[in-house]
């Protein structure tokens, strides 16, 4: 019996509505980040740098395209039709992360309403890496809502969008190019060139998810006046990626993001998206998170359109 990529994409997109990343459970990103540290302790020594990087970011993605696809491929070709489905769903479910995503933005508006500023700024650092020991209320929610609209395109829309394109395979690669950018991805002395590869690479995977985040969301709110606005504005991140949603997010509830941030004590004066500088509100967080559900919603339905006519 086939199994067709409609039925895992519902199931998998439906369980990460209900249950997001349950904490009881082993998450295959986790597998991932044991995975990179352990070749990042091998490899990323001062001779070769680059290379090594290079060589390791290839041998993980290729892994990690080629185990799900031979270890479907044989459920298949055994006529494990329950067995393929159960895995292939729990695989893109564990690429997903939406649920997970809209809860953490909503606890750090929460954390920041009801117990203070400190505790605010507590929370936001688990879910952003620039220095928050200095933000302000209004500061906290911005960056909240930035990467909540970033993290739209990485977390949901992309593995989305890898899993129309290659399946399974496609997805779980993707993840892993994302990951291996947010562990070794950065600009300091340790990483510049062994992650040089790691962090371009996650720049080419994300080029085409992160537009289409941007005008799935404007589509959703009935903003598509705001395209010019957002190409204009997305383009000066320093990111080539990240500004697009961002902007998006900035035309449609009218605020303004970007602006100096701190990362590892080193002040980044990165450019404003807009230009409306005006306060964001506590409740705002819920009408942010609507959009991101209804964006991740429209993303499936195209799938499952391109699915059926194809």
């Amino acid at each position: 019996m086939e199994l067709s990529p409609i039925y895992i994409l519902i199931i998998a997109f439906v369980a990460d509505l209900i249950f997001g990343d349950p904490r009881s459970l082993p998450h295959l990103i986790v597998g991932y980040g044991h995975l990179i540290a352990f070749g990042e302790k091998i490899l990323n020594k001062p001779k070769g740098q680059f290379r090594k990087g290079m060589l390791l970011t290839i041998s993980l993605v290729v892994f990690i395209f080629i185990t799900p696809y031979l270890l479907l491929n044989y459920f298949k070709n055994q006529d494990w039709f329950v067995v393929n489905l159960i895995v292939s769903s729990l695989l893109l479910f564990y690429c997903l992360a939406n649920r997970t995503l809209v809860k953490e933005g909503k606890i750090v508006f929460n954390t920041l309403q009801n117990k203070g500023l400190e505790e605010g700024r507590k929370r936001l650092s688990w879910i952003v890496g620039r220095d928050t020991s200095n933000l302000n209320a209004q500061q906290i929610r911005i960056a909240t809502l930035e990467t909540l609209s970033e993290n739209l395109s990485d977390g949901v829309i992309a593995p989305l969008f890898y899993f129309a394109c290659f399946g399974i395979p496609g997805a779980m690669a993707y993840k892993m190019i994302n990951t291996l950018d947010s562990m070794i991805g950065y600009r300091n002395e340790k990483h510049e060139r062994f992650g040089k590869f790691a962090a371009k690479l996650d720049d080419v995977a994300n080029f085409l998810p992160s537009r289409i985040t941007a005008l799935l969301m404007l589509i959703v709110t009935f903003k598509l006046k705001g395209l010019s606005f957002v190409f204009r504005e997305g383009k000066k991140h320093s990111s080539p990626n990240a500004g697009y949603p961002e902007a998006a997010l900035a035309y449609i509830i009218s605020c303004r993001f970007g602006g100096p941030n701190y990362y590892n004590g080193k002040r980044h004066n990165k450019p404003f998206i807009g230009s409306n500088d005006r306060l964001i509100t506590h409740e705002e967080i819920k009408r942010v998170g609507v959009i991101n559900y209804r964006t991740s919603v429209l993303a499936v339905l195209f799938i499952l359109l391109i699915y059926y006519f194809v």
